[in-house]
């Protein structure tokens, strides 16, 4: 496959923005309808003055039909809910979705109606891939659609899957203390996020009732091969973008930390988006600003019973756009780096 038409829906959050961002300098890609309810009829250029001379397009509403008559591929940066209905539709009409959403993360009905809403097309969640390409490689590659994992989950589960898998770690030990950026609350004006409520501060929210909890677990219990349970604090600091997740787990016998840091180099070796820091350095989410890494260092205690593995990345990145743009180009049959290449967004 030379060239494919590729469709936005939510393209004026900031999600949808940064797709737009990488998809325009992507040589594979030629967009063909960007959708906003908010925007339409307006030129992108115009709402997004950055995008100036780069995206010569306007904003149209988010029609199905009309976008599947003139897409292949479709990224659906929409909220939840919406997004479970537009997807049949696109499917319907030939189109392969990389949803960004958490409506077709889960394998479990039950699971997503517990944390999020009833759900109106749960056929589709039995076939959904779940979009990160170091578990699932191969079945992205052949999917019709793939639910983008969320920013917190892509950070905890790369952190931790080689001791997970290994079952080197205690199963009920496992703690992730992550902190984001602000851009990971969305576009929309809020008085929680707003510069005054944010600026200078540094809160947890969402104690034991965050939504990605489960998503975490899904995956993490998929490796482990029998159910895990995570405790997970969500913290969010005063920066436009970036994830750092702090895991804690006790491991199930005494180990070195070059044992430790042996068995992150073998899983990871070959995957050109997990950058293993070197021995006794730990990553930071400037490092990773506008990039799809995952930047991963690890300690493990002198007595050896005890490990803290550091992720990093950008919530919108490898988070969000980043990811799900490597997941079209597994899809589509592109090297899975390809239009991914740009360094950090370096200070």
């Amino acid at each position: 496959m030379s060239q494919v038409t590729v469709a936005v829906f939510g393209a004026s959050g900031y999600t949808g923005l940064e797709l737009l961002r990488l998809l325009a300098r992507h040589p594979k890609v030629e967009l063909v309808a960007l959708t906003s309810r908010e925007y339409q009829g307006r030129p992108v250029g115009q709402v997004f003055p950055a995008l100036a001379r780069i995206i010569r397009q306007d904003f149209i509403p988010p029609d199905p039909e009309q976008v599947a008559g003139r897409a292949q591929f479709v990224f659906t940066a929409v909220p939840h809910q919406t997004a479970m209905e537009l997807v049949p539709r696109l499917l319907a009409a030939g189109c392969r979705v990389v949803d960004l959403s958490a409506d077709f993360r889960f394998r479990d009905r039950a699971v997503y109606e517990a944390w999020y809403q009833p759900h109106c097309a749960p056929e589709l969640l039995a076939e959904a891939v779940y979009g990160l390409p170091e578990l699932h490689r191969d079945k992205i590659a052949r999917a019709r659609l793939v639910g983008n994992p969320g920013c917190y989950p892509t950070a905890v589960i790369l952190g931790l899957a080689p001791l997970v898998q290994s079952r080197r770690v205690r199963l009920d030990s496992l703690i992730a203390d992550c902190k984001s950026g602000v851009s990971g609350a969305g576009r929309g004006a809020s008085l929680a996020t707003s510069f005054c409520e944010v600026a200078d501060s540094f809160r947890a929210y969402k104690v034991f009732e965050h939504r990605h909890t489960p998503e975490m677990e899904q995956e993490l219990s998929l490796l482990a091969e029998e159910p895990v349970r995570l405790t997970f604090t969500p913290h969010l600091v005063p920066m436009n973008r970036g994830i750092l997740a702090t895991l804690y787990a006790t491991l199930t016998a005494p180990a070195s930390e070059a044992e430790i840091y042996r068995l992150y180099e073998e899983f990871y070796a070959g995957e050109p988006f997990v950058r293993l820091l070197p021995p006794g350095a730990l990553p930071t989410t400037a490092q990773v600003r506008g990039t799809n890494f995952c930047d991963l260092g690890l300690k493990v205690h002198p007595e050896g019973d005890r490990v803290i593995v550091v992720a990093a990345i950008d919530n919108l990145g490898r988070g969000a756009a980043a990811q799900a743009v490597c997941n079209f180009n597994l899809m589509a049959g592109f090297p899975e780096t390809t239009g991914l290449e740009a360094a950090p967004l370096t200070p």
